[in-house]
Formats: structure tokens, C-alpha cells, sequence
């Protein structure tokens, strides 16, 4: 899946659109790819002359990629949010820099009506950089919210 087809799942953009590439999606599982360049804003002010990604902003691409899975598994997801409720065992394993490919892999673990609890881990290579248990679910449509 191409970048057009994610932004047609995703309400982000740029600078928050955070996953370039989905690269195997099934009904239990999803693959994305992340590039990291230079270029990204962030890298400005964390850590000048040594820039390193945020784990925040890894935590969130892989919260991103787990948004489309979610989405490719509700038929009317067209204008609903998907908001994240929480993360578990959260851990940073190695840091992450300009020139990297975040390969970013999330799993079903329960699934509860529009709310879903993922594994999620991100790879450099295939070193793990960062792991959680991710928790999101898919809201209402603002026009049923405003009925």
C-alpha cells in the first residue's frame, strides 16, 4: 500500500504522518515501513549534533500503522477517529537515526468491537528498537458525535 492509499485511511499529514509504506497488511497482522531522514523537523532540536528519534514518535508510527490495519477491518470507517487509549510494557531497545527503516510490525491480540489490543514492535534491520502492547479504538463519525 502507497502513501495515497494510507492517507486515505489516516487523517494525518505531514509533519505527523508518520508510516510511508504498508508493506504485508492480513485480517491479524500488518507490516509498515517508516524512512527516517535528516529532514524530519524533529530532528532540529533532539539531541543537535547526535540526532535521534523520538520514542514518543516511534510509538506513534507504530500507532499509526495499527490505525490501518483497524480501519481494513471496519467497513464504515469513512470520517471516524481512531483514538489511543493506552500502551504497556513499553520498551526502547536501541536508538534510532537519520538514514534508517523503521520496519514496524503489529499483531492482533483482542479484538473487542471497534477496539483493539495490539502487539507492536519496530526494527531497524533486524535489530528490535522499540516494543509495546498498544490499545486503540475507532469513535464515532463527528456527525453522529454532533447528532
Amino acid at each position: 500500500m502507497d502513501i495515497a492509499k494510507i492517507m486515505g485511511y489516516l487523517p494525518h499529514r505531514y509533519p505527523f504522518l508518520l508510516v510511508d509504506r504498508i508493506l504485508e497488511l492480513t485480517s491479524e497482522e500488518v507490516v509498515g515501513l517508516k524512512n527516517v531522514t535528516i529532514n524530519e523537523p524533529f530532528f532540529q532540536g533532539h539531541f543537535p549534533g547526535e540526532p535521534i528519534m523520538p520514542g514518543v514518535l516511534i510509538i506513534e508510527a507504530l500507532a499509526q500503522t495499527g490505525a490501518v490495519l483497524a480501519f481494513t477491518l471496519v467497513s464504515d470507517f469513512r470520517g471516524k477517529p481512531i483514538y489511543f487509549m493506552g500502551m504497556d510494557k513499553v520498551r526502547f531497545r536501541k536508538p534510532v537515526r537519520p538514514g534508517d527503516q523503521l520496519i514496524l510490525k503489529l499483531k492482533i491480540l483482542k479484538r473487542r468491537g471497534p477496539t483493539f489490543k495490539m502487539s507492536a514492535e519496530a526494527f531497524v534491520g533486524e535489530q528490535l528498537v522499540a516494543e509495546a502492547e498498544l490499545l486503540a479504538t475507532i469513535g464515532a463519525a463527528k456527525s453522529e458525535r454532533d447528532a
